[in-house]
């Protein structure tokens, strides 16, 4: 399975041991920022049985119809900023002082991820452009943007906080569960979390190193088999095993509501629950 990092843990503590014990297959799971994980498909670097987007758009405009005919929504997912809470970056947040301030302000280092390797990193630019317009503050986009470091590594971007090394990180708060860090939660309109101010997120966009122009839009997970899969049987009951126990999701801090698993092309009958 090739997957977005932001899956790191869920899929490596919780769904791939479970599939273990419940499947003859074996699991093993590789995890990039999914734009990165698209160009490894694409240029034919890895073959994977199964692979996993952090962005539903992402995964059907990058693959063509012949390599990813047809894919599955499981989970969507908010933006928060996780922090450590010694931290004068933590303090700060856990009086309420405005998120947007603390961040554009503080001497310490507080992290993006990478806009041209996965979406966590492009939505967190979306999210300061969003807050300009929302908080209208001229030029917070800029001084949030600039203030941030960016750490290449999604899957471990929370590392350095837990080792007392960063004072904070634009994440998504399935990742902020995961590892047991407080977070300050954004506002609906800026988290990326709700359909229902997906024609405001589109507002924002940006356009990644390889020329992939992509809208702002609600965080939804998808999932497909390959057509060049080595092993689509095993791809499919990994798939269907995934589907069909929503509540390790939920655990893992992804929301799942009674919109999931919603089909998109010709899914294969034995994948759906």
């Amino acid at each position: 399975m090739l997957s977005a990092g932001s899956l790191a843990t869920l899929f490596e503590d919780t769904i791939g041991p479970a599939f273990d014990d419940a499947h003859e297959y074996g699991y093993r799971g590789e995890f990039h920022g999914s734009n990165a994980v698209m160009r490894m498909v694409l240029d034919e670097q890895k073959r994977p049985d199964v692979i996993v987007s952090a962005d539903a758009e992402l995964l059907r405009t990058r693959l063509p119809d012949d390599v990813a005919p047809w894919d599955v929504v499981f989970g969507s997912n908010a933006l928060v900023i996780a922090y450590g809470p010694e931290t004068t970056v933590g303090e700060r947040l856990e009086a309420d002082e405005p998120w947007h301030e603390v961040l554009s302000e503080a001497d310490a280092e507080i992290a993006r991820s990478d806009p041209d390797l996965d979406p966590l990193g492009y939505r967190a630019l979306q999210l300061f452009d969003l807050a300009e317009q929302y908080y209208d503050r001229d030029g917070l986009a800029a001084a949030l943007t600039e203030n941030l470091v960016i750490d290449p590594q999604e899957a471990h971007i929370l590392a350095r906080i837990e080792a007392q090394e960063r004072a904070a990180a634009i994440v998504y708060k399935n990742m902020a569960v995961d590892h047991d860090l407080p977070y300050v939660e954004l506002p609906s309109k800026l988290d990326f979390s709700n359909p229902e101010h997906a024609e405001y997120y589109a507002q924002a966009t940006y356009t990644t190193e390889d020329g992939t122009t992509v809208e702002g839009a609600p965080v939804l997970y998808n999932a497909t088999v390959p057509s060049t899969a080595p092993n689509p049987e095993a791809g499919r009951a990994f798939l269907r095993f995934l589907l069909s126990n929503p509540e390790m999701l939920t655990e893992n801090g992804l929301v799942v509501t009674d919109a999931f698993p919603r089909p998109h092309g010709p899914v294969p009958e034995e994948v759906l629950p």
